[in-house]
């Protein structure tokens, strides 16, 4: 290693002993202004499956239980979710972003109808720029404080899968399908899929599993048996709900009023989500969040003024999992409140100017100046009792 090494193997082109490849990083940051809890993607592995009704319904139940909701329609080429809403408005914008559209019950949707001037309008786009548009309603729309997001993605394993699998935050998957024999190899395809991108698959869900008559109550399976069972069991999945054919289902979607279906076949759904975000929420208060203030794998000798933020997740004193947040950028008072909103703990930096550190007191997260070295080395030696507050605090960006 050369003593100038600054440590940017990605500019190097010294073979030596010490290099580290870096892997490149697909994600895609959040807009600032944006702040959303739990991302799960509905997906099929092919089209027909009511995938986009059973987007809205979920969006509806957790909504109706008073959780903030919203909607990505990932979807480009067949959006359809503002039709099975009713929305007529088209999204707005700002300098600050764009704002997506609420529904008649709050649900915010984002979808490329929103911003054609004529909903038939065919969007006859190539892959890369539809993989571009979807990174656009991660990064440019304001989503204010939304607790579940569903994204509404195209049928298939294609760009679009692997755009949001990389790109976007999400937390778990949904499959949807019915019981056609055939749908078992396609489900296998998507099942192996999120689990190359290791995505967690929250469960699969039925649609038109059977057809209940009124006139006899007997129930009919229309497309035949289900083997929604066989195919959970060889994936170790569980099966979330299964849907019955409801054709007041479908008129409430052709006439744009989802939003006032009656029935509880997806209360199920709803109860593995809210215990899957109960069971993170236990996990994460367990969960010690230290921050460092970054610079090309180096603490940064200035906190506000760092490329990213290295957030390191201990549990029993040890590192269980790290990722790194792009540094959204240097505004007095923003930054101290942004890492408290991720729910961190402790902030070390090489320094940091007195009123960052008045308000992470008031916030009640540690604050370490003073750090210097290798930031994995130097969240170890916080965890072992090693690292404490060395350095002055900064005055006009000059460093004692």
């Amino acid at each position: 290693m050369s003593e100038k090494c600054d440590q940017d193997c990605s500019s190097c082109s010294q073979d030596c002993a010490e290099r580290k490849e870096q892997k490149p990083d697909f994600i895609e940051k959040l807009h600032e202004m944006s702040k959303i809890g739990k991302v799960i993607a509905v997906i099929s592995g092919k089209g027909g499956v009511g995938k986009s009704i059973v987007t809205s319904m979920l969006a509806v139940t957790m909504n109706r239980r008073g959780y903030k909701t919203a909607i990505l329609d990932a979807d480009i080429t067949g959006p359809s979710i503002p039709k099975i809403f009713g929305l007529k408005s088209k999204a707005t914008g700002t300098e600050f972003g764009l704002f997506p559209v609420k529904s008649k019950t709050g649900i915010d949707i984002m979808s490329v109808n929103l911003l054609l001037e004529n909903d038939t309008d065919p969007v006859i786009w190539r892959g890369p720029i539809i993989s571009g548009t979807i990174k656009q309603f991660w990064s440019n729309v304001i989503w204010d404080n939304i607790d579940y997001m569903f994204i509404d993605m195209p049928p298939g394993t294609g760009d679009v899968a692997l755009t949001v699998f990389q790109s976007l935050a999400v937390d778990g998957i949904i499959v949807v399908t019915s019981p056609q024999e055939l749908v078992g190899m396609i489900v296998s395809k998507a099942v192996k899929m999120a689990e190359m991108m290791k995505v967690p698959i929250v469960g699969l869900v039925e649609n038109f599993s059977y057809f209940h008559c009124p006139d006899n109550g007997k129930d009919y399976k229309i497309f035949g048996d289900s083997h929604i069972d066989q195919i959970a069991a060889r994936h170790n999945l569980k099966v979330l709900a299964k849907l019955p054919i409801q054709p007041k289902i479908a008129s409430a979607s052709d006439e744009g009023l989802i939003e006032l279906f009656a029935g509880d076949h997806l209360e199920s759904v709803a109860d593995t989500l809210e215990q899957g975000k109960q069971e993170q929420e236990y996990k994460e208060d367990k969960q010690l969040k230290i921050a460092i203030a970054s610079e090309g794998g180096q603490v940064c000798a200035h906190f506000g003024h760092c490329e990213s933020f290295a957030i390191f997740y201990a549990e029993d004193g040890k590192i269980v999992k790290s990722e790194d947040v792009p540094n959204p950028g240097h505004k007095p008072g923003f930054l101290p409140n942004f890492l408290h909103d991720l729910g961190v703990n402790v902030i070390i930096s090489g320094g940091m100017g007195g009123g960052a550190v008045d308000i992470f007191n008031e916030k009640g997260i540690e604050v370490v100046i003073g750090a210097k070295g290798n930031i994995a080395d130097c969240a170890q030696s916080y965890l072992s009792g090693e690292l404490e507050t060395t350095g002055a605090i900064c005055s006009e960006h000059s460093h004692n």
